[in-house]
This record gives structure tokens, C-alpha cells and sequence, in this order.
């Protein structure tokens, strides 16, 4: 029989400790990130300048454009700072996957033979860690314009023969890479794809690495070509890594703040062609002049329920199609063997 000392510690639950442990962050959690998300909430439901309770009307402003001059103001300057951000979005989540998508199946490729594999690899994923605010400060020296004298990038451009110069006034007539509506958008893209292309290789990877073997044997045995292995195996597996690219992707892109934010030269306006919704938001909760805090939490808000509509609809269209019809025809499969069994267990006529 156990000793006295032996129950005892046997009754000890440890569960207590393990509760401390993880009280640090739901206190952190609940003052940094659920309390704000309440009040942003409570603020989309009150007015800009009193604080007090007007229900929808931040909304129908926003949307709908109900009221006068400044609403409609108010609504346009939204919109058009959806339109940019699905625009800026979508130009470099395209290039971003495809780039991202090549390279981990060339790294993953057994028959090729790469030198210095995992070097690539760490390059590549070096600007993932490095600051926003210095990769902006970085790309608005290398693409300055004639007004603050030409960028690294003008200049290179100037001695290659696409950017001439002014004989007499000796000024480049430079590219507009800030100021231009989509030479601009088209910088912001290309910092986003760099930026990020290296942790999307990355989790492609290990999906990847996570594929059977065996498949990839057996369709070399067969006779299969890299592109008939690549579309045929690879890609169909690799749809629930390719799903969660594409919404966590999705959440940050509508969520884009700090290149298009810092991107400029004006240290007190952003540039109409890069504001996004976030920017809109920004500039509205800290207007020195006139904060208008309500239109900020109510954009906030409508900002979240589009990242969960399209975040569903994403959901939904890379969803595993066979496992659910299979799951479907078990369950069918299961009413079946459960109505026969009542019918000749006696319960049926």
C-alpha cells in the first residue's frame, strides 16, 4: 500500500502553476490588444467631437456618404484608400507568391544540386527582419528626384541613357519614383515583395519538405516531367500552405501602414496614390487640428469585417474539395448502415 507521503503527493495538481505561467500573457492581452479592440468599437458609435452616442451615422458617412461636404469628403478619401490598398496588395502578393513558390521547389528539388543552399536561404530572408522605417529611408534615397537632387537609382539610369540631362540648367530630368502615381505604387510593391518573399519561401518549404517521398519517386518512375510532378503532386498538397499564405497575406496587405506611410517626402501629408486604409485611419485619429476619432474607429471596424469576409471566401475556395466529399459520403455511409441496422434489429416493419 502507498505511504501517507506517497497520497499526498499523488493529490499535489499542478495545473495551478500552470495557469501562473501564462497569467502574464492574457494581462498583457487584455490591456494591449482586447481592451483597444473594445474601445475601437465603442468609438465607431460616437460623435467626432463630444464623445456621446450617435449609433450608425459614422458609418453611413463612411459608406454612404451621408451628410454634407465633409462627409462626402469623408466617404471619397476612404474608397480611394481601399482602391490603393487592394491595388498595392495584390501587386506585390502576386510576384511575391510566384517568386516564393519557384525557389522553394528549386531549393527542395532533390536532383539539383545547389551550392551553398541554406546561405541563399538566410539571404533571402534577411529583409523579413529588417525595419520598415529604414528600408523606407533606404529606398527614398536610392530613388530621389530632380527637386532634392537625383537618387542612386536616377543616376544610374542617367549613365545608361534612359534619363537625360539639361544642358543648361545641368538638372536630370529624373523619374519620378516618389511623386508619380504608379512609379510610386510600383516601389512600394517592389519593397513589399522583397520584404516579405523570403518568409513566404520558407513556409512553402517545409510544406513542401512535409510531402511524402514516395509520391515524388513514384512519378519519376513513371515517367513524370518536373512540370507534371510540379502541377499533378506538389501543388494539390500544397494547398493549405498556399491558403494560409494567402490569408495571412490578405491580412496584411489591408492592414498595409508603414512603406506607404513612410514613403514620402512631405513629413506631414501622404502622397494620395499610396494612402491606405490604415494611413486613413491613422490620419484621422491624430488630426492635430480637428481628430476625428469616431470616422477612425468606424473605418477600423469596417476594415475588420472585410478582412473576415474575404478571409472566408478565401477559406472557402481552398478548401480541400475530396476530403469533404469524403467526409460526406462517410457520413451518408453511416446513416445507411445505421437505418439498416435498425430495420433488421426489428424496429422497422
Amino acid at each position: 500500500m502507498a505511504s501517507a507521503a506517497q497520497r499526498r503527493i499523488k493529490s499535489i495538481s499542478y495545473a495551478k502553476y500552470g495557469y501562473l505561467f501564462i497569467l502574464p500573457f492574457f494581462l498583457v492581452y487584455f490591456f494591449f490588444q482586447l481592451w483597444p479592440l473594445i474601445n475601437t468599437f465603442i468609438l465607431s458609435f460616437q460623435d467626432n467631437k463630444d464623445s456621446h452616442f450617435i449609433g450608425l451615422d459614422n458609418y453611413k458617412t463612411i459608406l454612404f456618404a451621408v451628410g454634407n461636404r465633409t462627409a462626402k469628403n469623408v466617404s471619397k478619401t476612404f474608397f480611394m484608400s481601399f482602391k490603393n490598398t487592394i491595388i498595392l496588395w495584390v501587386g506585390n502578393f502576386i510576384p511575391q507568391l510566384i517568386l516564393s513558390l519557384t525557389l522553394a521547389v528549386w531549393f527542395t528539388e532533390a536532383n539539383t544540386k545547389i551550392p551553398g543552399k541554406g546561405f541563399f536561404k538566410v539571404v533571402m530572408y534577411l529583409p523579413n527582419i529588417i525595419t520598415a522605417a529604414s528600408v523606407a529611408v533606404l529606398f527614398l534615397q536610392l530613388c530621389g528626384e530632380a527637386e532634392n537632387g537625383p537618387g542612386a537609382l536616377n543616376l544610374l539610369l542617367h549613365k545608361m541613357g534612359i534619363v537625360d540631362q539639361d544642358p543648361v540648367s545641368e538638372k536630370y530630368d529624373t523619374i519620378k519614383f516618389i511623386t508619380g502615381m504608379w512609379q510610386s505604387r510600383g516601389v512600394v510593391m517592389f519593397i513589399q515583395t522583397w520584404m516579405w518573399f523570403g518568409n513566404t519561401m520558407i513556409m512553402l518549404m517545409s510544406g513542401i519538405q512535409g510531402i511524402n517521398p514516395s509520391l515524388f519517386e513514384a512519378a519519376s518512375i513513371d515517367g513524370a516531367t518536373g512540370m507534371q510532378t510540379f502541377w499533378k503532386i506538389t501543388l494539390p498538397l500544397l494547398s493549405p500552405i498556399l491558403a494560409y499564405t494567402l490569408v495571412t497575406s490578405m491580412i496584411g496587405g489591408l492592414q498595409m501602414f508603414d512603406i506607404p506611410y513612410l514613403y514620402h517626402k512631405d513629413p506631414n501629408k501622404v502622397s494620395n496614390n499610396l494612402k491606405t486604409v490604415a494611413v486613413y485611419i491613422y490620419e484621422y485619429f491624430h488630426d492635430q487640428v480637428d481628430p476625428k476619432m469616431g470616422y477612425a474607429g468606424a473605418a477600423s471596424v469596417i476594415l475588420f469585417f472585410i478582412t473576415l469576409i474575404l478571409g472566408c471566401i478565401a477559406f472557402y475556395m481552398t478548401r480541400d474539395k475530396d476530403a469533404i466529399a469524403k467526409k460526406k459520403m462517410m457520413k451518408k455511409n453511416a446513416k445507411r448502415e445505421k437505418f439498416a441496422s435498425k430495420q433488421f434489429g426489428g424496429y422497422g416493419v
